[in-house]
């Protein structure tokens, strides 16, 4: 068991997290294997954004076990945390850039902070990412981020999560607050970046589309649980009233 448990890149076992008298994770327990999309469902406020914040050490769980490639952070200090979180990418919602720094220096800035590389080759690697997730104009790479749209600061998100060339990549609500054809570019990125880099990939959000688009495994996040588990085929055999109610978005 320890040694399949080690091939997966992120497992979960008995996750708890509460802030003050409301439980928001109650024994969480998820796997991701190389190269799969898992996608938790959940509605607002259900805990996702937490789940990711708890996976890459931004908060500590209250009981629990989180292994990454085999390796319980929970427990592990500062530095060695940091050293974990070099090989995962986070896409945060709001896609939390540097408003001071152009979008080529925001995608530079983890290489700054934790890689030996030449300035030079930083800038390289900033504007090929950005070429890669559709940024393509050299113009557009020396704007601050008050100057581009909410789908193009996405854009640019992604590229600053990959820049470190991550094994595990999480991805907070990516498409929110997108109108549709920008989320459906935004999904279409994600999954040629999934095709070309081969990440293990969690992505949190409530649209069901953009789940099913890009996921190949879907966890159904209900008052601090898993309540449902599998593909969107096997969570529509669910006998679980509120997993029909929430497929059918009236939840």
């Amino acid at each position: 068991m320890e040694s399949a448990q080690n091939e997966l890149s992120v497992v979960l076992r008995g996750l708890r997290k509460s802030f003050g008298d409301q439980t928001v994770l109650n024994g969480i327990d998820l796997t991701v294997a190389p190269g799969e999309t898992l996608a938790v469902l959940g509605r607002s406020g259900s805990g996702k954004s937490v789940l990711l914040k708890l996976i890459i050490g931004l908060q500590k769980p209250d009981a629990g076990s989180i292994r990454i490639h085999g390796r319980e952070i929970t427990e592990l200090a500062f530095g060695k945390l940091n050293q974990v979180r070099k090989k995962v990418g986070f896409l945060f919602q709001d896609g939390a850039l540097y408003d001071s720094l152009t979008l080529e220096e925001n995608v530079a800035f983890p290489l700054r902070r934790h890689n030996r590389m030449p300035a030079a080759e930083q800038k390289n690697r900033a504007r090929d990412l950005l070429t890669q997730v559709g940024m393509e104009q050299t113009r557009d790479m020396r704007k601050l981020p008050s100057q581009i749209s909410g789908g193009m600061k996405k854009r640019v998100g992604l590229a600053r999560a990959l820049v470190m060339d991550p094994d595990i990549m999480l991805l907070d609500e990516p498409t929110s607050g997108l109108d549709p054809i920008t989320a459906g570019e935004i999904e279409e990125l994600i999954l040629r970046l999934q095709e070309t880099h081969r990440m293990a990939s969690i992505l949190v959000t409530h649209d069901l589309h953009g789940a099913q688009t890009v996921s190949n495994r879907v966890s159904l996040l209900h008052e601090g649980a898993i309540l449902a588990e599998g593909t969107f085929e096997e969570l529509h055999r669910s006998k679980e009233p509120f997993v029909s109610k929430f497929l059918r978005g009236d939840a």
